[in-house]
């Protein structure tokens, strides 16, 4: 396998990463429940787990 011959400068680096962004996570509002969520994600509301406004399970998972 082929190796560098010479090290990469920091500045080399830090011109690579500078395109590197973090994308904001998208909010929608559930239908059923009208609470704010994480877009494609199952969200617990009043103790029962829901998902794309449907009831998935009465009750919420345990967090660990």
């Amino acid at each position: 396998m082929p190796n560098p011959k010479r090290r990469h400068s920091q500045q080399r680096s830090a011109k690579r990463r500078t395109h590197y962004i973090a994308e904001s996570v998208t909010l929608s509002k559930d239908t059923t429940t009208g609470e704010t969520h994480v877009r494609h994600r199952a969200h617990v509301s009043e103790g029962k787990l829901y998902y794309k406004g449907k009831l998935v399970a009465e009750k919420a998972p345990l967090k660990a």
